[in-house]
């Protein structure tokens, strides 16, 4: 049972900013709960206590959303790691366990379907195949009480648009939240989607088709992922969503697929990463562009952790309850300036020059 609280289409009509934290596969993968290469929620079945945590945790440092952890909880990776049979209850356990925090905390619970990776324009019976795969998710996600569904990571417009026809005909009237995962491909030196439609005409199809938001999210970092934003904010009139990945991806490098490792050029992707991440101050950063665009849906994708989202809302101008622990160096024995230090180590410069290099 849900608990009343403003909706996602108030508040974006209303003008505010919506943060959602993501990132809950690449941060159980770190902590040895699923299997990178198959990305498989299974923790969701396995340890439902460390999920529940984990959505307290993101909307401690001030996500406004639990996103139920049903991403590649499909039925095609299912099947991939043979447990298609936990397919419902992986589901069911993911949509209860956001609806009992977001009841908790007040905040908004969103349903996720996302890229099924069967779509194949060459196979006739695939968008079938997909729809199916759409309806038994989105009937779950309707029936566990979900504020708005969450549809991304779609490489390809077709898939896209199938996801947001599925949730017309199957979702009662929830809203959605569509986002696209842009690689690299071009058509006429324009970005483009795998199956060759130009981004600004796939998202004003998507928009007439009747998503409620639009955007990208995934596989680029908030230096890549900006300007196309700014070019989607110009074509659409509905709210833009903006979910990038929270790693330094470069012109040269704009995916975090892309990225090399500046040692020794070697591909960081998935292993490696860890030395590719962003800044606190790069997220913050994000977060005052954001503001600035006027973007209202805003969040971190693989790779988030709780003091990111904490540092984008903090951008934003809020401050969660995690701010009561943002960094302050003032206390610090070497760096501080706090009348209450020790007077030794603030006045012996070497101690400073020491440990800080100066």
């Amino acid at each position: 049972m849900s608990t009343k609280v403003k909706g996602l289409l108030e508040r974006l009509r209303d003008k505010e900013t919506v943060v959602c934290a993501e990132g809950y596969l690449f941060n159980f993968e770190k902590r040895g709960y699923l299997r990178a290469g198959a990305f498989v929620p299974e923790v969701v079945i396995e340890h439902p206590d460390l999920v529940r945590l984990q959505h307290e945790e993101f909307v401690h440092a001030g996500s406004d959303v639990v996103q139920a952890f049903t991403y590649y909880g499909h039925r095609e990776k299912m099947a991939l790691i043979n447990r298609e049979s936990d397919l419902e209850d992986l589901n069911r356990k993911a949509l209860r366990l956001a609806r009992e925090v977001a009841n908790k905390t007040s905040t908004l619970m969103a349903g996720n379907i996302c890229n099924t990776n069967i779509y194949n324009p060459e196979d006739p019976t695939c968008e079938a195949r997909i729809d199916a795969m759409f309806k038994e998710q989105i009937d779950w996600i309707v029936e566990e009480g979900a504020d708005f569904i969450i549809a991304e990571t779609f490489t390809d417009f077709i898939e896209a648009k199938l996801a947001v026809e599925a949730i017309k005909k199957y979702g009662r009237g929830l809203p959605s939240v569509v986002t696209l995962a842009w690689h690299k491909r071009t058509v006429n030196g324009n970005p483009a989607t795998t199956d060759g439609v130009v981004l600004t005409d796939c998202f004003q199809r998507l928009e007439a088709a009747g998503a409620d938001v639009v955007g990208l999210n995934c596989v680029r970092g908030p230096a890549t992922i900006l300007p196309l934003i700014e070019e989607i904010q110009k074509i659409v009139k509905v709210p833009v969503a903006a979910v990038p990945v929270p790693y330094r991806t470069t012109k040269e490098q704009p995916t975090f697929q892309s990225l090399t490792d500046p040692t020794n050029g070697k591909t960081l992707f998935y292993a490696e990463l860890d030395c590719a991440h962003s800044s606190r101050s790069d997220i913050y950063e994000f977060g005052l562009r954001c503001k600035e665009l006027g973007i209202q849906y805003v969040g971190l994708c693989c790779g988030n952790s709780a003091h990111y989202t904490r540092a984008l809302c903090e951008a934003l101008g809020r401050k969660p309850p995690a701010s009561r622990f943002t960094v302050d160096m003032s206390d610090h024995y070497v760096y501080g300036k706090s009348e209450k230090l020790c007077k030794q180590y603030i006045k012996q410069g070497d101690v400073h020059e020491f440990i800080a290099g100066n």
